[in-house]
This record gives structure tokens, C-alpha cells and sequence, in this order.
């Protein structure tokens, strides 16, 4: 098997660069779509259940694109057309979302197109962002993939914060942020509009200079039998000999212990992309109708403290290294989060949301880095590493959905304040900080 070659900068640049523009059509839906349905004229209670599609479209499409494209070979490639057609679909989508209220629909009808295309949505970005993971672990060495990686964490995080600031930033250049009732505002529109441009150029670039390896190519830098989804170590054909529930069963404990946090502080920030705009409406704006100026201002609002969030996490990120215990490192994150989370009901200046939003931005770079830390470690010597991966993602995704069938009842018994919301989500993340206690560093 002959090594992979060290690659320049720019071709690792190159193989994530479209990831850019795939974050900020991820960040756009994240940041805007409760104020969509809000708009459309959604009730509160029921904002969660459109939430319910993102991690189920993901926990379904992921694994999908992934098992497909292992055994896709084309001229365009091998993960390349996978991700054009998520790209193309999701420029049109992004197109029709935002414009549900404005088509003279009923507004059952408009809020019923709008989760429609939420699902084409979800479904278009989850196949387009997949492929770029996969294009770093077949072309880039072991030597430079940690560099591969810090390059797509790089482009990830700048997409977020251009995606979040957008609504903003057209609000501020003139383009109206209000509309009448059930229609959404230009700015948001717009921003739609100009998020699903810089997508479609993105990945036109990135599929312009990303030339992938052919069947025989792949399979000399990846083992005789990588070209046809063989484990190159052994032989052995993966999908036949992992079967999933003999590989759950025996999943080191590690595996259940780390998904027993990820379940807490995943329904945390499910709560917090559902419920955001509302909470900073209630406690700044002091509005809960999003037909008022101030709901819109304030959804607007929402993606400057999300972009907060993002730096924090960035930041965040660079001191973990230094804490000498991981499960100390992770406690402490998620605690920092918690207390972010119960802050914001209570600080009614909107610059003051930046403290809170920081903070929970370490939670955020916690729950990026340290349960894969902790899985792979303990994964050592039990083979199947990608399908362990692939089904720890569920730990991911099922607690979303869990917590977004759940939304409106926990709502309710909070007292219907959006707000109040945030300290839910405070106290989840206390409780996952609480069940890093019993997570062991070795295998079992």
C-alpha cells in the first residue's frame, strides 16, 4: 500500500472550502427557522415539533450518503456528486422557505410548506456536508489530517458566524426586517438568497479544484481492497461481519456513559435553537407578537448572540488543551454553559447577552471535541471504528428528538414563558456535568 502524499495548503483548503458555504446555509436554518414559524403564526407550545426534523433527517441521511458514496465511483468522483446534489437542492430550498408566508397561502397551508421544505432542507445539507468529511479521510494522510480538520473547523466556524450576522448586517445596510403578519421580512429573505449564492459558488469552487482517485488509485493508497469498502487491514468486508445490534452489545461501557451526557446536553441546545428568539423577545424587547418591530429586531438579535456563542466556543477551544484532567475539562464546560443559560432570562440589555452566549459557547466546544475523545480511546483494538462512529451519532440526534416531542409540555409546565426555557436548558446541562462522573477513561 503506497503512503499518501503530503498535500499543500490550499489543496487542504481546497477539499473543505465548500464547507463554508454549507455552514452558513446550516446556520441560517439554526439562527431563523422558530422565527419563520413564528412568524407563519406557529404557537409557542408547538415550535418544538419543527424541530423534530434537523436530527432525524441527520441520524437517517448521514449514514446513508456515506454507505452510498463508498461505493459510487463516477468521472465526477467518488463523494463529489453526493455533494453537488445536496448543494443544488439546498440553493433551492433556501429560495422557498423563507417565502412560505408570502405565496397567499392559509396559514395552516403556508406553516405546512414551510415544514416541507424544512425537510428538503435538512435532507439537501446533511447530504452535502457529510461528503467533506468523507473527502479528508480518503485523500489526506494521518500526518496531516489533524491540520485537514482545524482547516474545516476554521471554514465551519466562519460560516456559522457570517450565516448568523446576515439578517443582521442587511437590517443595518436598509433592507426592511418588518413585514405584514404571517409574512417574513426581507432581511431574512435576503439572507436566504445571498446564503444559498455563496453555497452553490462554494461548492462549484471546491468541486472545480478537488480532483478525487479513481477505483485503482484509491486502492493503492488505501489497500488493495479499500475501493470496495473492505477493511484494508483485514480483509474483511465490514458491512457483512457488523451487524449493529451484535456491535451495541458489545459497545465498551465508555460508549453508553458518554452518550448518557450527550443525551442532557444535546436536549439543552435543542431548546436553545428552538426557544432563543422568543427568550431575547420576552426579556429585551419585551414582546411575545411576532407580527411587532421588536420580535423581528430581536430575531435578529438572536444570530449576533449565536455568532457570540461561536467565538466563545472558538476561544474556548484553544484553552481545553490545557486543563490536565479531560473529565475536570468537560464538567467545567458544561457547567460554564449552565450558568449561561440561567443568566439570560435575567439580563434585559441586549449587549449584556454577550456574557451569558460566551459561556455557553465553552458547553459548545466541550460537546465538539471531548465524547469523540472519549469513544475513540476506548474503541482501541474493537475494530469498526466507523460504525461505532456512525451509531454514536444517534446519541447526538435522539436526544433532540426526544426533547422537541417534548418541547411544548415542558413549556407548559415552566409556565409559557420562552424565557424561562433557557434555565431548563441550564439545568440539563448541570446534570449532563453531573454524569461526566461516571465516565471511565479506559475501555471497561
Amino acid at each position: 500500500m503506497k503512503q499518501k502524499p503530503n498535500l499543500p495548503f490550499w489543496s487542504l483548503w481546497n477539499l473543505s472550502f465548500g464547507f463554508f458555504g454549507v455552514q452558513i446555509a446550516y446556520a441560517l436554518q439554526s439562527a431563523n427557522i422558530s422565527r419563520i414559524f413564528a412568524t407563519l403564526g406557529a404557537d409557542p407550545h408547538s415550535l418544538s415539533y419543527f424541530w423534530i426534523l434537523p436530527p432525524l433527517m441527520g441520524i437517517l441521511v448521514q449514514p446513508i450518503v456515506g454507505t452510498l458514496s463508498d461505493k459510487t465511483w463516477t468521472r465526477f468522483g467518488r463523494r463529489v456528486p453526493y455533494l453537488f446534489i445536496g448543494a443544488a437542492v439546498a440553493v433551492l430550498v433556501m429560495c422557498l422557505l423563507p417565502n412560505a408566508g408570502s405565496l397567499g397561502l392559509t396559514v395552516s397551508a403556508a406553516m405546512m410548506f414551510g415544514l416541507i421544505a424544512l425537510m428538503f432542507l435538512d435532507t439537501s445539507i446533511n447530504m452535502a456536508m457529510q461528503p467533506f468529511k468523507m473527502l479528508v479521510g480518503d485523500m489526506v494522510n494521518e500526518e496531516q489530517k489533524a491540520k485537514a480538520y482545524s482547516i474545516q473547523s476554521f471554514l465551519c466556524n466562519a460560516g456559522s458566524v457570517a450565516g448568523y450576522l446576515f439578517p443582521f448586517i442587511f437590517t443595518f445596510i436598509g433592507i426592511s426586517n418588518v413585514a405584514e403578519k404571517g409574512v417574513v421580512p426581507d432581511s431574512v429573505i435576503w439572507s436566504f438568497y445571498i446564503g444559498a449564492a455563496i453555497l452553490i459558488l462554494c461548492v462549484i469552487y471546491t468541486t472545480s479544484k478537488v480532483k478525487e482517485w479513481n477505483p485503482q488509485e484509491y486502492a493503492e493508497y488505501n489497500g488493495a481492497n479499500g475501493a470496495n469498502g473492505t477493511n484494508e487491514t483485514n480483509g474483511t468486508n465490514e458491512e457483512d461481519s457488523a451487524n449493529w445490534f451484535t456491535l451495541l452489545k458489545k459497545a465498551p461501557s465508555t460508549f453508553w456513559k458518554v452518550g448518557l451526557v450527550q443525551f442532557f446536553c444535546w436536549a439543552a441546545f435543542l431548546y436553545m435553537w428552538n426557544y432563543t428568539t422568543g427568550a431575547i423577545a420576552e426579556t429585551v424587547w419585551d414582546t411575545t407578537d411576532p407580527a411587532s418591530e421588536n420580535f423581528q429586531i430581536a430575531g435578529n438579535w438572536v444570530g449576533v448572540l449565536f455568532a457570540v456563542q461561536a467565538i466563545g466556543s472558538v476561544v474556548w477551544a484553544a484553552v481545553l488543551p490545557q486543563f490536565k484532567n479531560i473529565k475536570v475539562a468537560y464538567a467545567a464546560s458544561l457547567l460554564l454553559g449552565a450558568v449561561g443559560f440561567a443568566m439570560v432570562p435575567f439580563l434585559h440589555d441586549q449587549y449584556m447577552q454577550f456574557i451569558p452566549f460566551l459561556l455557553i459557547g465553552c458547553a459548545w466546544a466541550a460537546m465538539l471535541a471531548m465524547p469523540f475523545t472519549f469513544v475513540t480511546n476506548a474503541l482501541q483494538g474493537y475494530g469498526h471504528m466507523g460504525a461505532y462512529l456512525g451509531l454514536f451519532n444517534g446519541t447526538i440526534c435522539i436526544p433532540q428528538i426526544i426533547a422537541a416531542l417534548c418541547g411544548g409540555i415542558v413549556l407548559s409546565v415552566v409556565g409559557h414563558h420562552q424565557s424561562t426555557m433557557m434555565i431548563v436548558s441550564g439545568v440539563l446541562l448541570v446534570v449532563g456535568a453531573l454524569c461526566v462522573s461516571v465516565i471511565r477513561e479506559k475501555t471497561k
